[in-house]
């Protein structure tokens, strides 16, 4: 008869140190010029808002459940890429020397899917970079207790303004990560100029990026991504308001507002706004806009590309041996490209 199991039967998991975190916090300056672009917006003819101003720690939790919406196929069609491309993409990383990159995650959000690809790229450094601070911190204590011995050094900053990152990052062999066509979010010479600060070797900023990106495909099936039966992307676009006002001291009222999302064909992107469902007014500090019923806000554009439009936005970023990946039937891409 065997003897009975005991504690030092079972191997114990080695101790998780707690990831590094870094919030770069903007100086008093940048905070009021921030309020002043999101003044300005407001008032402007055709008022818009930064999608910056989604994620909120709220917003983060509704952009988690959009991922697992039946409509929102970007998320799964991109991880099902990753699934069956890991070897090829680490393989081509190796091409370049980058068996152990420092791989920066940007827009990180609850960091799975680069907890999903640690174990192929096997980085010597995660850095998961967001703008949604606390989201941010328990999204990296999670990676550290799945991977402990890894060095992890989180970020909380707003890159979309700049991709200077603190010198705890380490500066050899970055591989940028920007999954879920969050590129789109930029406009096209928006998105050429932000890549081409990342590609910039007077910068030393990057050796590659792995970048996912949505493809232009029939409208139906875009714009029921963005406008899902159950209204959790219509409470995702809505809570903006709540983090306006919050940033703004504003007296937006989320019952008076409508998710609107729909497909640019011209512009070949899809769009959010919020429209008002009647008149209303809105005040702020030193200032007030009358909203007409029916009157919108801007507050996303998500671009879509073709597979030879991304390839030459990266050409002219300065990426070179651009390689891509996709699913069977071209809704998505993950694209590979060496500086």
């Amino acid at each position: 008869m065997k003897p009975p199991l005991t504690l030092s039967d079972f191997p114990l998991a080695p101790t998780a140190a707690a990831p590094q975190f870094i919030h770069l916090d903007s100086d008093s300056s940048d905070r009021s010029d921030a309020l002043q672009a999101l003044s300005d917006g407001l008032s402007a003819e055709a008022a818009r808002v930064s999608p910056k101003y989604f994620y909120n720690a709220l917003g983060s939790k509704l952009f988690e459940a959009i991922t697992g919406l039946a409509e929102y196929y970007p998320t799964r069609t991109e991880a099902a890429i990753f699934e069956a491309s890991h070897a090829q993409i680490a393989a081509a990383l190796a091409q370049r020397g980058l068996q152990n990159p420092c791989l920066i995650d940007l827009g990180a959000g609850n960091c799975a899917k680069a907890m999903a690809l640690i174990p192929h790229l096997r980085p010597r450094q995660y850095v998961p970079v967001d703008i949604s601070v606390d989201f941010l911190k328990d999204a990296a204590a999670q990676v550290q207790m799945s991977f402990p011995a890894l060095d992890i050094v989180g970020v909380g900053m707003d890159f979309s303004a700049g991709l200077t990152l603190p010198p705890q990052v380490q500066s050899e062999d970055r591989v940028f990560f920007y999954p879920g066509s969050s590129l789109g979010n930029f406009r096209p010479d928006e998105a050429l100029l932000f890549l081409s600060d990342m590609a910039n070797p007077a910068r030393g900023q990057a050796r590659g990026l792995l970048l996912g990106i949505d493809l232009v495909k029939d409208p139906a099936t875009l714009e029921a991504a963005y406008d899902d039966a159950l209204g959790v992307t219509a409470a995702f676009n809505k809570n903006l308001l709540l983090n306006v006002n919050d940033a703004l001291q504003s007296n937006f009222d989320l019952r008076q507002w409508r998710h609107v999302a729909l497909f640019n064909a011209v512009q070949s992107r899809i769009e959010m706004h919020l429209e008002a469902v009647c008149e209303l007014n809105v005040r702020w500090p030193g200032q007030q806009r009358r909203f007409s019923a029916g009157e919108r806000i801007h507050t996303e554009n998500s671009y879509k590309y073709t597979l030879d439009g991304m390839s030459t936005l990266l050409q002219l970023a300065g990426f070179r041996q651009i390689e891509h990946w996709t699913d069977s039937q071209q809704r998505f891409a993950v694209f590979w490209a060496a500086v």
